[in-house]
């Protein structure tokens, strides 16, 4: 049943009921009638710019983007953090990944720190659903703890298909040498182009529980680094004269595709209009790796400019969320798990310490002010604080810089020289923030080396006959 009837059949108006009232009767009709799956789509490395309805004109997205078009494109929609593994932690946990020092990549996994991965005193999104009666499922990739305790089905998880560490081969995972693909805890022998496999495993779930409320956790590991093409795409881009973009332009293409299938079993199975469907990246793109586009956004991952932590940002939730609707306030990815809890008429206690928000009362009923009047980042010697339409950006130890984003999304010009009191009016707010922090489990020194040292040891491997393993780059 969908609200508005609810509130009718009980002749009641929208207009009558205050908003917390309003989502006291939401969840009510929730659990009067089937309650909604939640379906989170999580792409890896995929800039601001590189979806249709953002502006990329030289590759198709047609599915990626029928979220949009079907739901809400939200324009400002940040990442926690300009790097995969910490984004994670803050996106499964609800919660600033620095709350609880998970504020680094680990680095590669044959020297990674023994102390890496999502606490285990954080609840996890997982979590949360199965509270809810939800079956769970994670395909993809994980990134958030290698030890027995700390894999996904230990962590609120029932169901798990991928891969721990930070990237992977797409073509035959499973060769010797590579990174095991697990069903669980048990190893795979996967042959399928990695893309294809994750999109085969998300429909199974799917499928399997139709009949189920379901949350779905889809961690594509697409458009990340090793650059390898999807097979059967290739003739589509023969006019693409870049090696390297022609590439890239298949593997974004068998990940479209899969979310496409995806969103088409959602539908043969009669569960679409009860299933909110998120998808968005866990940062911006590393425009040199893999030719994915920021446009008109500044930096790149790994920075705190807006083009390491504003990313593609989209959900569809037919019959509430209004269709072909943007939200051009600022959300980030914490705001997901308190969301998803809500729509499936769940709450998020004030004391459970969630930095995100619930944003369907801004998305749905198009609630007043904004679901963030200030947003933080942290990583090592960056950080960065917005606060309205300003943003100070600190990106190296003899700079801090101020920008207007409201006037100059492309972050060029630099005010700190003309807005003293603004500059310390954010530095201020950052420190209060800051001091909710905690040290970093493991050092920053794993975190990702300048341009000049990666291609020095990808020469080295090379040399030696070695492949460059995925995972040294995130």
């Amino acid at each position: 049943m969908k609200r508005r009837d609810f509130l009718k059949t009980c002749g009641i108006t929208a207009a009558a009921v205050a908003a917390h009232d309003l989502w006291r009767l939401e969840a009510l009709a929730a659990s009067a009638g089937k309650r909604p799956n939640v379906v989170l789509i999580l792409a890896d490395d995929l800039g601001y710019a590189s979806i249709g309805v953002q502006g990329l004109k030289d590759i198709p997205t047609p599915n990626i983007d029928s979220i949009a078009k079907n739901g809400v494109r939200f324009t400002q929609g940040y990442v926690s953090c300009p790097l995969c593994s910490p984004t994670r932690a803050g996106l499964m946990s609800g919660r600033y990944q620095t709350r609880f020092g998970h504020e680094f990549n680990p680095g590669p996994l044959r020297n990674v720190s023994e102390s890496f991965g999502l606490p285990v005193s954080q609840k996890t999104f997982g979590n949360w659903m199965k509270d809810q009666g939800y079956a769970t499922g994670y395909v993809g990739k994980w990134h958030l703890g290698y030890k027995p305790d700390l894999k996904p089905t230990k962590r609120g998880f029932d169901e798990f298909f991928g891969f721990l560490s930070g990237g992977h081969p797409y073509l035959n995972p499973s060769a010797q040498g590579n990174e095991p693909i697990l069903r669980g805890t048990e190893t795979v022998d996967e042959k399928e182009y990695l893309t294809d496999a994750f999109t085969r495993e998300a429909v199974a779930f799917v499928e399997k529980h139709k009949a189920d409320p379901f949350f779905l956790y889809l961690g594509y590991n697409a458009v990340h680094t090793p650059m390898q093409i999807a097979p059967g795409r290739e003739e589509k881009f023969k006019e693409i004269a870049d090696e390297k973009r022609r590439t890239f332009a298949t593997m974004m293409t068998a990940m479209d595709e899969g979310v496409g299938a995806v969103l088409k079993k959602l539908r043969e199975t009669g569960v679409e209009d009860d299933t909110l469907i998120i998808f968005l990246s866990d940062n911006g793109g590393p425009t040199g790796a893999n030719t994915s586009k920021n446009d008109p956004l500044n930096g790149v991952k790994g920075t705190m400019y807006e083009g390491g932590i504003r990313v593609p940002f989209v959900a569809q939730w037919n019959g509430h969320i209004p269709a072909g609707s943007l939200y051009e306030n600022p959300v980030i990815s914490l705001d997901l798990l308190p969301t998803a809890v809500a729509a499936v008429g769940g709450k998020v206690g004030e004391d459970a310490g969630i930095d995100g928000v619930n944003l369907l009362p801004y998305i749905v009923d198009r609630k007043d002010g904004l679901p963030h009047d200030r947003l933080f980042w942290r990583m090592g010697g960056k950080r960065a604080a917005r606060v309205g339409d300003w943003k100070m950006v600190h990106e190296s130890a003899d700079q801090t810089m101020l920008f207007d984003l409201k006037a100059d999304i492309g972050e060029k010009n630099d005010l700190a020289a003309k807005e003293p009191d603004k500059l310390k009016e954010l530095q201020a707010a950052y420190d209060e923030w800051n001091t909710k922090n905690v040290a970093p489990l493991w050092g920053g020194g794993a975190a990702r080396p300048a341009a000049g040292q990666r291609q020095g040891r990808l020469a080295r491997r090379q040399t030696e006959g070695q492949p460059a393993p995925a995972a040294d780059a995130k």
